[in-house]
């Protein structure tokens, strides 16, 4: 059976499509892929990234599991003092997650109960931004997702705390796939952080997993959010996402990527500056060894006057890892006063990583201020040989080194802890290939 009649008849199965708006989304969604089907290095887009290897398998759903607290709190980073909210396998866990009494006034409710009520008005803007973009795995995220997490800040909130959503892989035997989905709409004038996180339960399983997840963002009117995405799952993972932006009037996205090596993992962000004065913010970080394969792809699009995009994404690359980013920002006829920036610099630390790096900029305006660029380069051997001649073992100045190359991405994040766990994680997965001594990076 060739990979798209595959997901054709797992649709025609599917008993539980929701109401009828949604049931039609989800319809259009699978019809959609039925004619795109996966994509392949012939397209521009993926021609340093093959997905065969994901096309070829015979996924089928990862099934509900108990996970007991213990086992959970191996793998989670310690609460931020703020809402948690749990999902295993795509399912939403209420006993792992902050009981829904104790969160602070704003709406954090798993997507699944809501389409039980209602039909259209809270599904409006579900699929809104993410249509047919990811050569086909935002429309196979449509037609089967089976949960996520819906934030709603009410307008004129400034939430303090961080909102932590945890998306768990619980692997089984098989070739098994989850399909997370997330819808954040922060209404005008409020204020949040969302930290989205991606791990697995365990280091190795013993078989392949897919994460195939997608994230909407609605900025509206003089809103600020700041979504932070962590992937830390299993080196033999497969995952692929899509987050898809619009920054409204006044508005400000800030946006970080933290990844962490899986088998193949690609990112695409997709950010719209829709109204004057729009500001996004994009930085990541991506760690990769052994023959680990990471892309990441980033859209901006500067559609209305005085917009401001700032854009820094590193990449450390060891063993035989391969790299790719793709930054594209276009401003069109329309955006005049725009001013974008973008950096990609990058670390190889073997001689057999491999990075593709590819900054571009479409300017259609006139009046506008842009620049980019990107290197690859190697740890300064000055700087070690310094740290050297000042007793500090090698080992040791490597990682000071890593940690200040890291640092300049972590500085941005508004949580401390989290930023400091962060660094901790690049350099354990780097030097040692396992994860700090208490468990918390998994």
């Amino acid at each position: 059976m060739n990979p798209v009649a595959h997901w054709q008849d797992r649709f025609a199965g599917t008993a539980e499509r929701g109401p009828g708006s949604l049931a039609a989304l989800r319809r259009k969604a699978i019809d959609r892929f039925a004619e795109t089907g996966f994509p392949t290095t012939r397209i521009e887009e993926w021609r340093y990234t093959n997905p065969a290897a994901i096309a070829k398998l015979g996924w089928q759903p990862a099934t509900p599991v108990e996970v007991e607290r213990e086992a959970f709190e191996r793998v989670a980073f310690p609460v931020f003092a703020c809402s948690v909210v749990v999902f295993v396998n795509g399912h939403y866990v209420e006993a792992l997650s902050t009981p829904p009494g104790l969160r602070p006034r704003l709406g954090v409710t798993p997507l699944a109960g809501e389409f039980v009520d209602a039909d259209g008005a809270r599904t409006e803007r579900l699929g809104s931004l993410a249509g047919a973009a990811e050569g086909g795995f935002a429309d196979l995220n449509t037609a089967f997702f089976r949960d996520g997490a819906h934030v709603r800040i009410p307008q004129g909130e400034i939430h303090e705390e961080p909102i932590h959503l945890v998306f768990v892989n619980a692997p089984g035997a098989g070739a098994t796939d989850s399909h997370p989905r997330v819808l954040i709409e922060a209404e005008p004038g409020s204020r949040a952080t969302v930290i989205e996180d991606h791990v697995s339960l365990a280091r190795t399983s013993a078989g392949e997993t897919l994460t195939n997840a997608i994230t909407e963002i609605h900025a509206d009117d003089g809103a600020r959010v700041e979504w932070i995405k962590v992937q830390r799952e299993h080196p033999g993972a497969f995952h692929v996402s899509g987050m898809h932006a619009r920054v409204g009037r006044d508005a400000r996205l800030s946006c970080h990527t933290l990844a962490f090596g899986t088998a193949l993992t690609r990112n695409d962000l997709r950010v719209t500056l829709a109204e004057p004065g729009a500001e996004c913010d994009l930085s990541g970080l991506f760690v990769a060894g052994g023959e680990q394969h990471v892309d990441n792809h980033t859209w901006i699009d500067h559609a209305k006057p005085h917009g401001t995009s700032r854009e820094l994404y590193k990449g450390i690359l060891d063993g035989r890892a391969r790299g790719v980013f793709n930054g594209r920002v276009v401003v069109r006829p329309d955006a005049q006063k725009s001013n974008a920036q973008q950096q990609n610099p990058n670390l190889l630390l073997s001689r057999d990583a491999e990075m593709s790096t590819q900054p571009q900029l479409e300017i259609r305006a006139d009046d506008v201020r842009c620049t980019h660029g990107s290197t690859i380069g190697q740890l300064d051997e000055t700087a070690l040989f310094y740290l050297r001649s000042r007793g500090i073992p090698r080992d040791e100045a490597r990682q000071l080194l890593m940690r200040g190359f890291v640092s300049e991405i972590t500085r941005g994040l508004s949580v401390p802890a989290l930023a400091e766990r962060i660094e901790d994680l690049a350099v354990e997965r780097l030097e040692t290939g396992r994860e700090p001594a208490d468990g918390s990076g998994a």
